[in-house]
């Protein structure tokens, strides 16, 4: 997922959060798309609250490939005032990341260790 659309999802977390987004036809259709896996249906689905299971959704996604937010937004079909939001909220948005900066890898899969190790070293060149 591009860093500007990282950006959108997360200025607009909270109002997301509120919308419910994973009743309905969103988590299927990501599915259907590839975007989300079977393991990722199950986890969002197993969490207690609505806001839960959209907040879940929302920290995946941007790790779900360069699709994932097309296909997020063409998921919203029941939401059509959330996806405009996040189609003006996409067309505003500039990217705060300079060029050639790679923005922070995916918490659950790096190793911590190995990472604070890298970061560090990288810092006293």
């Amino acid at each position: 997922m591009e860093a500007r659309d990282k950006q959108v999802l997360r200025s607009l977390r909270l109002e997301l959060g509120a919308e419910v987004l994973v009743e309905g036809l969103v988590l299927q259709y990501l599915y259907q798309e590839g975007v989300l896996t079977e393991n990722h249906v199950q986890e969002i689905k197993a969490q207690a609250t609505g806001l839960r299971k959209t907040m879940l959704l929302l920290d995946i996604l941007p790790f779900r490939g360069p699709r994932a937010f097309d296909a997020f937004l063409e998921s919203l079909q029941e939401f059509p005032w959330v996806r405009e939001k996040l189609e003006k909220a996409r067309e505003e948005a500039t990217t705060e990341l300079p060029a050639g900066t790679l923005p922070p890898p995916d918490p659950r899969k790096t190793n911590s260790r190995r990472y604070r190790k890298t970061c560090s070293s990288t810092q006293h060149r």
